[in-house]
């Protein structure tokens, strides 16, 4: 197994006392060139568990492992080994370039801190080339990232995260920011990238479309807990959580019948520094039962790897 999270938590200390449950218990894998995508509301994690799995925060417990080598005991320099090979593309690309550095210092700074060039010359020729690989002309380098549209940003972000040869790439919602006509142009680049650089994905979104088009999985998280995972067709078309049904019914449909068929989900997500008892879905699931409020269910297969975490199923 390439990635591995077990029993991830993550809490953070609030100035009012207590502790807010970002993640809570989240066990997941990533294989050989595999896209994993997580969806959820915003507030179910997704992000803070992704931001664990790289290390830029700590987990409050549990343990992630790279090629079944715990992360946690790594020295400084098996660290910066890790980090040469998980790297991540953040949600606004504008935000994410330093807008006082031109692309080829964005591009060459990666290069120099992995030492992955011996020169000034070979130095060029990598960044024109990683240019040439998301569409992008070698001739813009000089340019400040200002100059650039939303997707061309985007596009140098993935070039940024290319240049240590990753094996790993996180992609935090890399298409919300950006237009429709530009998220495909996107999409279709990391889909041709993943193929060509035997990359794995984690791939975040609220966008199920999107999601449903690069993911050979789907996780679901609620409220800092992964409640559902499989298959992309299988969490598509036959649900096992009741929240992963009434999020796949939401996806806005052109047809009268399907939007008649939308499941509505009452109330808001839950505050996860005070979350209910048992299932933190119970408060808003059509289907509770007594047992629900007052145990939490054990993740459990219904399917060939179909992880359902919920009394009813």
């Amino acid at each position: 197994m390439l990635l591995e999270a077990e029993n991830i938590v993550k809490r953070f200390r609030r100035q009012e006392g207590g502790f807010v449950r970002a993640v809570d218990g989240v066990s997941l894998s990533l294989s050989e060139e595999e896209t994993l995508g997580l969806v959820g509301e915003s507030g179910s994690g997704k992000s803070t568990f992704a931001r664990c799995l790289l290390m830029l925060i700590p987990p409050t417990a549990g343990k992630i492992l790279y090629r079944g080598q715990n992360v946690g005991q790594f020295s400084k320099r098996d660290m910066l080994a890790f980090r040469k090979n998980i790297q991540i593309v953040f949600q606004d690309p504008f935000n994410s370039l330093n807008p006082l550095m031109t692309v080829g210092g964005i591009l060459s700074r990666p290069l120099k801190i992995h030492n992955l060039s011996a020169s000034k010359e070979e130095t060029v020729g990598k960044i024109g080339a990683l240019m040439k690989n998301v569409g992008l002309e070698p001739e813009m380098m000089g340019r400040f990232p200002h100059e650039f549209s939303g997707g061309q940003r985007q596009r140098i972000a993935i070039a940024r995260a290319l240049a240590v040869e990753p094996k790993i790439i996180v992609l935090d919602e890399p298409t919300s920011a950006l237009d429709m006509s530009v998220q495909a142009q996107i999409l279709n680049l990391l889909k041709q990238l993943k193929k060509d650089k035997k990359l794995s994905y984690i791939f975040i979104s609220h966008n199920l479309h999107v999601v449903n088009f690069l993911s050979d999985r789907v996780g679901v998280m609620y409220c800092g807990k992964l409640v559902e995972i499989g298959p992309k067709e299988v969490i598509r078309d036959t649900p096992g959580h009741p929240y992963t049904g009434t999020l796949f019914s939401s996806i806005p449909s052109i047809h009268p019948n399907d939007r008649l068929k939308a499941k509505v989900t009452r109330g808001e997500i839950p505050d996860p520094a005070n979350p209910p008892s048992g299932c933190y879905f119970h408060p808003r699931c059509p289907e509770t039962e007594g047992l629900c409020r007052r145990s939490e269910a054990p993740m459990k297969e219904i399917g060939p790897e179909h992880f359902v975490a919920c009394h009813l199923r």
